[in-house]
């Protein structure tokens, strides 16, 4: 089905109040209603999803001693005195007040019209609660949260929930905006079977919500709370479910058989000049083995930065367009697709095959030669970016997907290039591995195979780590090193979430090396060039007519050019250990001894000191990915910012990792036992899917 064919998602009626929009509730105006949607959604029921990280304690206090410096209190004060500033003075509105163990000041900035007269009259007695500081030995209260008649002393709340803010978002209208969402909530069906209940002492979902945001103390708030872990568990089975459903859907449909006769595969390997590892060769047999199934194929690949996952991926390519289909390879970039057209052809044009490029921004002719290439079935190995899912690609009998670099492409993407052929075989390629626990919220059940081994040619690459002040020395050693032919990155800094600003880093970084190295022949790459003038300058890099090249982390994966042995990144400490490793593997790819330079700024933090001491010590990916869950934690490994997979708002996986795996047992018997019976039914495990969007939309895929 074409990316425009899925079905649209029909909430159950039950829900309808949860998904009013923000702007319909209470107090919540056009300014704050953009403002909300915007950080944190735009729903009733996202409101809930924003759930508190700490407690306030609205203490009364009877005595001022006791009071410590930050404390949020409620006292019971009378205003004695008015210093009201003259007008056009920065001077703040002081109340004095006096309180039967001294005297307190309320202290109110840019205070307008008579509101302080009118909050705070002379001699009349009010509750006052806030966050309280001693200075001078006095005790103040800068705009207090709450000032109230002692006969409304009931509306001040003990505990209050702390929630976090964002510029414009004041705690107030938020804390009033998820009061209105809580009394929209529904008693649903429960989706948790009785036992677990009753193992674990979990409330109802609708108690579970009121708890979390109407806590007692830090405890309820706490990851390990029956309240909260009911909500994460909620998630990670909402997760799971869907999942279940894709992998369901992926299976009940027979797969096709392609066993190959070997006339592409056999001349290949033996055209390689080197001898498959070991690992290559146990990886080929398990995709092999898959494709001689009559079950679809759905793998996961990973393997280290120059562990040889491209020929693999080729040699599963080659067995089914021996069998009379076609294979394609989506990479996330032009410039890794391209790499891929390159390499690839130059292995398999000796066997009579030239493999169709496919890219978003080529000329209007080449691209129609494509796409009528593709449809016909002239061309039977397609490598192409994000062009691939587009509708108007249409292929002649696609038997095979490769997905280079998969955690760049969301499900959503991945099921569209499965759906573009009858029952198509799946191969996600990763250099980044992933942990079980991660790789399971991504895709659930998935069979994995591993390139642990480097072909044996491979030297390792020496790293070393130098302050910017140094730069000067390594212009000087590029001086020396490229006058005997080799061959250097470097590489700009990463300065925000910017292309604008790091490709202006980039222009400048080549403005000062081109001076500097005038020998080397600078060119430079970044993502917005044309992506002819891009490859030209590639190209120049490749044949060695320029020395040096300079660029932004568009190079991070898959090119390739063995004459390169010279890694120098720049501002190394802004950059992650995965992206570090997945840079530094750029050189190392030929027989020449490679080094790679991080250039950090001084002062860097302890995280960033560890991860440039993890890249000196090792060039093993496995131990590098390790190191890097260890240091980010779970939750930014396969987060939203550099993957297109889930990201959780509730469950913690490096606390409910025992929760995760009792959600996959839970949606795995769920599916099992077809207790999901349609896709329009009103069931509890579709009602749960339906809180959260993001996994019944990957449902919704999966059936549609």
């Amino acid at each position: 089905m074409s990316e425009s064919g899925y079905r649209k998602f029909e909430r159950p009626m039950i829900l309808f109040p949860l998904f009013r929009g923000v702007e319909t509730l209470k107090g919540i105006g056009p300014r704050l209603s953009s403002i909300i949607s915007k950080r944190i959604g735009t729903h009733a029921i996202d409101l809930l999803w924003h759930i508190p990280t700490g407690v306030t304690h609205r203490h009364l206090r009877p005595a001022l001693a006791h009071i410590q410096d930050g404390e949020v209190v409620t006292l019971a004060l009378t205003p004695i005195h008015h210093d009201k500033p003259p007008s056009r003075t920065r001077r703040p509105f002081r109340v004095i007040c006096q309180h039967d163990d001294g005297q307190v000041e309320l202290i109110f900035f840019h205070a307008k019209g008579n509101y302080v007269e009118t909050q705070l009259p002379i001699g009349q007695p009010r509750l006052v609660s806030g966050r309280a500081e001693w200075y001078r030995q006095q005790l103040q209260m800068a705009h207090p949260d709450y000032i109230l008649p002692p006969d409304q002393a009931d509306t001040i709340p003990e505990f209050e929930p702390v929630y976090m803010l964002t510029a414009g978002l004041t705690p107030k209208p938020l804390r009033t905006a998820i009061s209105q969402s809580l009394d929209l909530l529904p008693d649903l069906p429960e989706w948790i079977s009785p036992s677990t209940l009753a193992r674990f002492g979990w409330p109802s979902w609708k108690d579970a919500m009121m708890q979390v945001h109407q806590p007692k103390s830090q405890l309820e708030i706490m990851p390990g709370h029956p309240a909260r872990m009911r909500l994460a568990y909620d998630e990670l089975l909402a997760n799971q479910l869907a999942l279940a459903m894709v992998r369901e859907h992926g299976t009940i449909t027979n797969g096709r058989i392609f066993k190959g006769d070997g006339h592409l595969t056999m001349p290949l390997v033996s055209s390689l000049g080197f001898e498959l590892t070991g690992a290559q060769q146990r990886v080929i047999q398990e995709i092999t083995d898959d494709q001689f199934s009559s079950n679809r194929m759905l793998r996961l690949l990973q393997g280290d930065v120059g562990a040889g996952k491209t020929l693999v991926a080729l040699i599963a390519m080659l067995h089914v367009v021996e069998a009379g289909a076609q294979a394609a390879i989506i990479a996330p970039t032009e410039v890794l697709a391209r790499q891929h057209h390159q390499s690839i052809s130059r292995m398999i044009e000796p066997l009579g095959i030239k493999p169709c490029l496919l890219l978003g921004r080529m000329k209007a002719q080449e691209k129609r030669q494509s796409l009528e290439a593709i449809s016909s079935g002239d061309a039977s190995i397609i490598i192409g970016t994000h062009a691939l899912i587009s509708e108007q690609t249409v292929f002649h009998d696609l038997g095979l997907v490769v997905i280079d670099e998969q955690h760049r492409f969301g499900v959503r993407q991945r099921l569209i290039l499965g759906q573009k052929g009858k029952a198509v075989d799946v191969l996600l390629m990763t250099a980044t591995p992933i942990p079980r626990t991660l790789a399971m919220t991504a895709y659930g059940d998935l069979n994995t195979s591993l390139l642990d081994e480097k072909p044996a040619n491979r030297q390792p690459i020496v790293t070393t780590a130098m302050p910017m002040e140094k730069m000067d020395d390594i212009i000087d050693r590029l001086k020396e090193t490229t006058a005997i032919d080799n061959r250097a990155y470097w590489i700009c800094p990463l300065i925000e979430e910017s292309d604008v600003l790091d490709i202006a880093a980039a222009e400048d970084r080549f403005t000062h090396l081109a001076t500097a190295l005038p020998e080397c022949k600078p060119v430079l790459v970044h993502g917005r060039m044309k992506s002819d003038e891009r490859e030209a300058a590639m190209e120049q890099f490749r044949r060695g007519e320029a020395q040096l090249l300079v660029a932004t982390t568009v190079i991070e994966v898959g090119v390739d050019i063995p004459e390169a042995s010279i890694m120098i990144i720049e501002s190394a400490e802004r950059f992650g250990l995965a992206q570090l490793h997945q840079l530094r593997g750029r050189v190392g790819r030929g027989a020449e001894k490679s080094s790679c330079v991080l250039l950090y700024n001084a002062p860097i933090s302890e995280m960033a000191k560890s991860r440039l001491s993890i890249m000196r010590e090792t060039n093993d990916g496995f131990r590098i990915a390790g190191e890097d869950l260890r240091l980010r934690g779970p939750g930014e490994v396969l987060g939203k910012r550099q993957s297109g997979d889930p990201e959780f708002m509730l469950a913690d996986l490096s606390y409910h990792e025992d929760l995760l795996a009792l959600a996959h047992d839970e949606a795995k018997n769920t599916i099992e036992n077809d207790t999901m019976l349609d896709q329009e039914s009103h069931d509890p495990q579709r009602l749960l899917m339906a809180l959260f969007e993001r996994d019944q939309a990957v449902t919704y895929l999966a059936g549609g």
